[in-house]
Order: structure tokens, then sequence, then C-alpha cells
């Protein structure tokens, strides 16, 4: 290559120059047209509502006054705030005294359900500060061990563990309900002296390997990783490809730079406040732990309006009926807890800074790599529109990065099902009751029949509502996708990223610098007491901790709660005192939503153009790199392919069946689940499937999946050298149509393609109805 600042390639440089500098322009200039554009739709629509309920508040003035005047509802309106302040006050001073007790009990999880000890990471010969919970089942509730167990990986983001099931309606209580044993793992406060995320993997897969144990004849336990728990989870069966069953990931980034232009604003941070380095002079100041409590004032800051005004105002407003759901959530939100320098650093520079994981360059040690491409477990991944944590390009966009193509996860035998949630923010994902309900009822309802479902690229859409209440049940549906369905999430268009290759080689200088230079003398002045002292004047602390107990100025508040309790005065719902506090809240609220928002757009604008600059383009050169993937076209030459392939014409009655509900599948481009569980009942059951074995089952699914794929006509046309006799093609074809249900429900692709098997195989046309009970079910128990 030659010297890109030698004079001879000075022309050439300086009109590549301009073109990088015009492109970046145009990304920010695109970016804060979004950004304006909604601002101007949302808050115009909020100011429209806003000055409505203006005139609706008039009203009730008016109205006051021609009733009696205005000093009734004054006093009324007055005696109600002032009540209403002594029970907020009163509250965050039981929130202050409950993180004092929940910090000296060592900070339990929040989980609503009790729980046995299975296994401390303690006890490991690499100790780790994480512990392996069995779930005790309410009254009323059975479990068997039987069932295939669930695993649930809570994040270790800044807060404490028991996020996933500090509800009955959980992620928990999903599984609990449907009768499956469920383990749950926690961690402590503080990571044990020289911990690393080697080590917690490590633990995690002696976890696995208990839970497998204690349920040897039963499948593979799923594994729930939630956020910081989904990317540890992916982590995990990377380094461990046969441990697990299926995978659920839910709101976890695994390919960081990723993220809509005009939106997503958390992912410009690290660019614009120093990289890494910050974390790893917090981790010194620490005296090598790095405090949560810097993670969870970020994540404050993306919607300051809800952390820092409308949380406290919804609790003002309504104290006497939210005073509990306000501690009970606050009790996880401010258990801070740490991680080791090098558990952080490892973090950020491997992942968020780095972006290694997708990329197939991340090592969870020396001599180590990952690589996503060698997980064999079905994954699911849960993602929602509303994220401003994990957007779906971050959530998605390394399957992209990962597979040359669709084609290759069907070669390579893996499912892949992603679902995208149009309202939910990030914590939503996996604490909202209404997510829970449905949601995550349905991916577990999923779970059963997973593995029936034919290698491939799938979006799982659930459709309309079938009874109500705890008995209510979905449609849902597994439409085949192709990365550029991924790819249209983020505009189809990834150039931004470049910049962000920019910021991690910026920010590895950046630490290599401090670490040579002024790191020796940070860590001198520093001590354990200092460390302390920090980590207890940090706003987040002190500004809970200062309306504890501890502050007498709190016990006169405690003293006239009480007496209010005793003689409430609510004022009327219809108080025009109490509908202008309201209509001012909304106000003050927008005011804030406007500042963040202007905020946001000049953030994104500042780091689009500083970083898409020429000069920072050419820095990124070293760091702005894809992993090599195959040539699509290549796929069908590989060995392993080509070997399939050959056998197109072997194989018998289990191959034919298999191959004719992939074909089916193929054809209609997607999959409900009720054919699905019927599929699955069918292969798991039914002889001959019965006795083939999970492995065996998943190997004929991949096989007929790649003669699908390649050879489709050839696969239908040789089902008669697979099926010989007359009695088995009838009975193929039975069972063929009895997964694929009545007629009337067929798609017109699904019908022609049942005649054309029937066809291929001299068999009579298709019926107006099919067979609706399961023919190898019956000649079995014949």
């Amino acid at each position: 290559m030659k010297p890109r600042f030698n004079l001879e390639s000075m022309p050439k440089r300086l009109a590549e120059d301009q073109e990088i500098a015009a492109a970046a322009l145009q990304r920010a200039t695109t970016g804060y047209a979004r950004r304006l554009e909604k601002l101007a739709r949302e808050h115009g629509r909020r100011l429209r509502a806003h000055w409505s309920e203006a005139q609706s508040v008039q009203q009730l003035f008016a109205a006051a006054t021609r009733d009696g005047g205005l000093l009734t509802p004054a006093n009324d309106y007055g005696v109600d705030a002032w009540q209403r302040a002594m029970l907020t006050l009163d509250t965050l001073r039981e929130r202050g005294d409950n993180d004092l007790v929940h910090e000296a009990a060592g900070a339990p999880p929040v989980l609503v359900y009790e729980s046995d000890v299975i296994l401390d990471g303690r006890d490991l010969a690499r100790p780790v500060n994480y512990v392996l919970l069995r779930i005790k089942p309410p009254p009323g509730v059975e479990v068997f061990d039987w069932k295939r167990p669930y695993l649930i990986i809570d994040p270790r983001a800044g807060h404490g563990a028991g996020i996933g099931g500090f509800k009955a309606d959980s992620q928990v209580g999903v599984a609990l309900r449907d009768g499956h044993p469920v383990y749950f793992l926690v961690f402590r406060p503080h990571p044990e002296p020289g911990q690393t995320l080697a080590d917690v993997m490590r633990a995690e897969a002696a976890f696995v390997g208990e839970i497998r144990r204690r349920h040897a004849d039963t499948s593979k336990p799923i594994i729930v990783g939630n956020c910081q728990g989904g990317w540890a989870t992916m982590i995990l069966a990377a380094a461990n490809p046969e441990i697990s069953g299926p995978l659920i990931i839910n709101g976890a980034p695994l390919s960081y730079w990723s993220g809509r232009v005009g939106e997503n604003p958390m992912r410009y941070f690290a660019g614009l406040f120093g990289g890494a380095l910050p974390v790893v002079m917090l981790a010194d100041l620490g005296n090598g732990e790095f405090d949560g409590v810097h993670l969870v004032s970020n994540f404050g800051m993306l919607n300051p309006g809800r952390n820092y005004f409308s949380k406290y105002y919804d609790l003002f407003a309504n104290v006497d009926r939210d005073r509990k759901t306000f501690l009970e959530f606050e009790r996880w939100w401010g258990g801070m807890h740490f991680m080791n320098e090098a558990e952080i650093r490892w973090i950020v520079e491997q992942l968020f800074i780095g972006n290694r994981l997708a990329r197939g360059e991340a090592r969870i040690e020396r001599g180590r790599q990952l690589d996503l491409k060698a997980i064999r477990s079905p994954i699911i991944v849960f993602t929602s529109l509303a994220d401003n944590i994990t957007p779906p390009q971050q959530a998605l966009n390394w399957i992209i990065d990962t597979y040359a193509d669709e084609h290759e996860i069907k070669i390579r035998g893996q499912r892949i099902i992603y679902m995208v949630h149009a309202t939910t923010g990030h914590l939503g994902i996996f604490v909202s009751s209404s997510i829970a309900r449905k949601e995550h009822a349905e991916v577990a309802s999923t779970m059963k029949t997973i593995e029936a479902l034919a290698p491939g690229l799938y979006e799982m859409k659930i459709d309309e509502q079938i009874g109500d209440g705890v008995d209510a049940r979905f449609l849902v549906n597994f439409q085949e996708r192709k990365l550029a369905d991924l790819l249209a999430l983020d505009d189809n268009d990834r150039s931004d990223e470049v910049g962000f290759a920019a910021v991690a080689r910026l920010s590895e200088l950046a630490v290599e610098i401090y670490d040579l230079s002024l790191r020796p003398l940070v860590q001198t002045m520093v001590t354990s007491d200092s460390a302390r002292m920090m980590s207890a004047m940090h706003p987040e602390r002190w500004s809970r901790l200062m309306f504890s107990s501890q502050n007498l100025a709190m016990r006169p508040v405690q003293e006239a709660a009480k007496h209010i309790l005793s003689d409430r005065k609510a004022a009327d719902p219809a108080n025009p005192f109490l509908a202008f506090e309201k209509w001012w809240a909304a106000g003050a609220l927008q005011a804030i939503d406007l500042s963040r928002d202007l905020r946001d757009a000049s953030f994104e604008a500042m780091f689009l153009m500083l970083y898409g600059s020429p000069f920072m383009t050419w820095v990124a050169t070293t760091h702005a790199f894809e992993r090599t993937r195959k040539d699509p076209k290549e796929l069908r030459f590989l060995p392993e392919v080509q070997a399939i392939l050959l056998g197109v014409d072997r194989g018998g009655f289990e191959e034919a069946v298999i191959r004719m509900l992939i074909l089916l599948a193929e054809s209609r481009g997607s999959v409900r689940r009720d054919r699905l569980q019927r599929a699955a009942t069918v292969l798991s059951k039914d002889e001959p499937f019965a006795s083939l074995g999970a492995e065996r089952r998943a190997a004929l699914i991949r096989e007929q999946s790649i003669i699908v794929e390649f050879e489709s006509d050839r696969a239908i046309n040789t089902l008669p050298v697979l099926l010989s006799e007359g009695n088995e093609r009838k009975d193929a074809i039975a069972v063929v149509e009895f997964i694929a249900g009545s007629v009337d429900d067929m798609d017109p692709q699904t019908v022609k393609m049942l005649q054309r098997f029937r066809s291929v195989l001299g068999l009579p046309a298709i019926m107006l109805s099919v067979a609706n009970s399961d023919p190898l079910a019956a000649s079995a128990s014949a």
C-alpha cells in the first residue's frame, strides 16, 4: 500500500478528504434534522395538550369562583399538599433507612421469592462473588424436575441482583407457573480479590453444570440473560458451545457501535468524555474497584426528567397509593454494586468502546478468543424500538457482523429468532408485568417447540389475542427474515460506525499514556479510607442517605407523617388548585425533556462532525475493520455442504417427513406456532422419531435444511426414492398434513406444495380436509 501522506498522493487524498467531510456534514445534518423534526412533533403535541389543559384548569377556577369562591378550595389544597409533602419526605426517609438496612445485610437480591443456595462462587477454585440460587415456588404453584430448568442471569451493571424476579408477574413467575424449575444467578456487592470476567464465565459454566447434574434426565437448561446478563450469556455459550439449551437475550447490547443517526445518544458518550480513561481513573481512585454508582448515574442522565423530577412528583401526587411500589423499586435502584478494575476495563475496552465481540476479536483471557459463530444453542433476542440504552441495532447487528448471510445461519444449523417491541423501555423489557404476561409468556411457550424449527433467521410476531386474563394466549408466527431486514433497521447504512473506531484507538492511546505517566502517582495517593469516602460522597448516594433517620431533621417528619396517616385530608380530585399543580408539573417535565433533547442533538452533531472528519477517519483505519466472512457464493461449495448434498437421495421415512416440513415452511416464508407445536410433538414423542434422540433429530433437521436450501427441486423429486413403499408414502403425507393443519387455514403456497408432494409420490390430490389427529400416535396406540 502506498504511503497516504506523500506528495504524489496529495491530490487524490484531498479529493477523498472532501468527500469524507461532505459525508460527515450530511450525516450530522440528517441527524440534527431528524431530532429537530421529532422535537417539533413531540413537543408541539405536548405543548398543544398543555395549553388545552390550561383552559380546563381555568374553567375549574371559574366554576369554583361561581360556586362560593376560592378560599375553601385553596385551604383544602393547602392542607392536602402539606400532608402529601410530609408523607413524601417520610417515604424518602424510609427509602434512606431501607438503603442502610439493605447495605448492612449485604445487599441481598430483591427477589420476591424464597430461594435456596445451591452453589457459592466463593467455594470454587477461582472464587467469584456470584451465587446460584434455586427459586422456591410460591404456594399453589407446582414445579416438576422432569421439565426443562431455567437459569436467569440478571445484569451486573451498577445495581444489585433480582430485578428479573421482584414481581410475581416476571420472568421467574412465568417459568414457575409453567412448572419449570427456576435457578437464579445473583452476586454480592463487592467482587472477590483478583476476580476477572474469565473467572465469572468459568463460574457460570460450573453453575450450569450443576443444574444439568440435578436434572440429568431432561433437556439442557434454558438460559435467560437480561441486559449485561445477556452478553454474559452469549460469552458463556461462545466459550462453552455444548453447555446449554436455548438462550433468551433481553435488551442486551452486542454490537456496540451501532445505532440510528438521529437517535440513540448513549453510544456517543465515550467519544465525548474520554473513552476508557475516566473508567480506569475512577477504578484507581476506588482503590482497585469501580463503583457501580457511576453507571447508575449515567443511566439517570439519559432521562433526567423521569429520574430526577417526575419519579418524585408522581410519588408526591399519589403518595397514598404509590408509596409501597416506589420503595420496592428503589430498593433495587439504590443497591449499588462494584467491579474490579480488570472487569470494568475488559467490558469497556473489549465491548462498549472496542466492539470486539461481534467482530470475533474479543479475548476473554490470553489465548482464548470468543466467536459468537461457535454458539450452537437457539438464540431468542428481545429488543424494543423505545429502548434508549440498547436500541435494536445494538441488539441485532451482531448477526450481520457474524454471518456471511442468512444461508450461513442455516448451514451452521443455527436458529436465531428476534422480537422487536414498539413501545417498552429498557427496564420494561425485563421488569414490566404486561411484558411478562405477554411477550415472556409466549417466549416461554415457544421454548417447548423451538428445536423443531428449521435452522434460519426468524422474526417472532405476536398477533391477535385469544382469551382473557390469565388464560389469554396469542397467535404467534415465526417469519423468515434476511440480513437485509436487520440492516433496514439501521437505514441500510452503517458508515457512521467508522467514527467509533477512531474513539477506540484514541481511548487505547489515552489509557496507555495515563498508565505510563500519572497512574503510579494517583495510586500512591489512594487509600481504602479515601475510596470509601469518595463512594459515600457520590451525589447518587448522599442524596438518598440525607433523608434517612440518621439526619435528625427527619425525626419531626416521621412524627408528622404518623399523625397525618391517622387524619388524612385529601383534596377533592376536582379541586382547581390540584389541577393547576398537575398542569405545572407537566410543563416542568416538558421543559426538562426539551433541554435533554437539545443536549442529545448537540452531542450527536459534535460527535459526527469531530469523529467523521478526514483526520479522524484516518485515525480509525487501524480499528475500522470487519471480521473476515465467507463469500455467500462460496457457501454451497463448503466440503460439509457438498457432502450433505451428495446424500439428497439417501434416507428413509424420517428424512422424507422432515424434508417435506421444511419445504412447506420455505414455501410460505413463516411458521405458525401451533404448527410448530404439532411438529415438536411428532418429532419428540412419535416413533420412529422419538428413538432418534435430540442430537440425531437436530442433525437431521440441519441436513435436510441444507438440502432444501440449495437443491429444493431435487429435494422434492427424490422423495419417492426415500419413500419406496406405498404405505410409507401415505403415512408420511398424513403426518405432514396433520402438522400443516386444516386446509381452510393454509396459504395457497402451502396447498400447492402439498399437491406437489402428492403428485411426485403418486398419491391422489389433497382432500378438502386433512387429518386432524396424529396418525403416528394413533398407529402406536393401536
